[in-house]
């Protein structure tokens, strides 16, 4: 007999004091209070090949929210971002920016969508070359920067060059090379925090906007198993040696069982059924990749009423604020 599974978060509708707007992404939903603040909830869908999932994972939210934000207190010395407060474990509030149209994907390895097209017989990936003679998983000689143009909900993102998104006007050159410069240097303090903890940090994307005074600012997630693949160190070369696949800690595992499973995104495809089973299963590999990524017990939210949890929470800090 199975256990029931916990409550999960895959929808709010919220109306906070001074709300304008409501932004719902494939995973976060994001309330714009007074053209001011952004109350940025992250919720428990799951998305993979840029579908969501029919079916939340319980805690995943909290597990995000949570890495996201300490990765942002981990590295606010080096690069800004819009981070104010998080009232609960779901939940960030931050200052309202205007998101470049660009994810700044950052690889050290050549995994998963670049090993894809090298696989494929291509060797630039985003107008950047990658070198021949090279294994799934190895190192590049230095990191490489791969842009992607940031899809809508239920789009694909598309892979863009730095000329091109300089060419269209996408992001201005000046502005572009600010990106650049703030992208290599959150890689190179991830990837000494994660060698802190016995990870490699494979590659990356972030994500940033602007805020009224003009200042560029990392937004959204950092560092989470979302938006980053994480190998562990130990026995990394010797699986390379071997040929073997790499230990990872990333979303990779669900990746890997919708493809198992017949499913990458593309049309007619169905989504295969997500038992409570396997649903439990991802939630716990989430915990695990919460706990190994940070280095603290992950602490179970309660779930009983989140949606009222988070109202209270958040209106709890508006009133404080005011």
């Amino acid at each position: 007999m199975s256990t029931q599974l916990p409550a999960t978060i895959t929808d709010t509708n919220f109306n906070f004091p001074g709300q304008k707007s409501i932004y719902k992404g494939k995973v976060r939903e994001v309330y714009n209070i007074n053209n001011e603040l952004l109350v940025m909830i992250a919720s428990d869908r799951l998305s993979a090949f840029d579908v969501v999932m029919p079916k939340g994972i319980p805690y995943k939210g909290q597990i995000l929210n949570q890495i996201a934000t300490q990765m942002m207190a981990a590295t606010q010395d080096i690069v800004p971002n819009w981070l104010i407060a998080t009232p609960d474990p779901n939940v960030a509030i931050g200052h309202l920016c205007e998101p470049f149209k660009v994810e700044m994907v950052i690889r050290g390895y050549m995994s998963g969508h670049a090993a894809r097209e090298y696989k494929a017989g291509k060797r630039t990936l985003c107008g950047v070359s990658m070198p021949e003679g090279m294994k799934e998983n190895d190192p590049f000689p230095t990191p490489i920067i791969t842009p992607a143009t940031k899809a809508e909900m239920g789009d694909h993102d598309e892979d863009i060059s730095r000329e091109d998104i300089i060419s269209k006007s996408i992001v201005s050159k000046a502005d572009y090379e600010v990106l650049e410069q703030y992208t290599k240097a959150l890689f190179q303090r991830g990837t000494e925090l994660a060698a802190k903890r016995g990870l490699i940090l494979v590659d990356t994307k972030y994500e940033f906007g602007k805020t009224k005074e003009g200042k560029i600012v990392l937004i959204d997630e950092i560092h989470t198993p979302d938006s980053s693949r994480y190998f562990y160190a130990d026995g990394y070369q010797e699986r390379q040696d071997k040929g073997e696949s790499q230990k990872q800690l990333s979303k990779e595992f669900v990746r890997q069982w919708l493809i198992a499973n017949d499913f990458q995104g593309l049309k007619g495809q169905k989504v295969p059924e997500m038992t409570d089973e396997y649903i439990t299963s991802v939630s716990d590999r989430y915990i695990e990749l919460y706990e190994n990524i940070t280095g603290k017990t992950f602490e179970k939210a309660n779930t009983s009423d989140i949606i009222s949890r988070i109202e209270t929470n958040v209106s709890a800090w508006m009133e404080k604020r005011v």
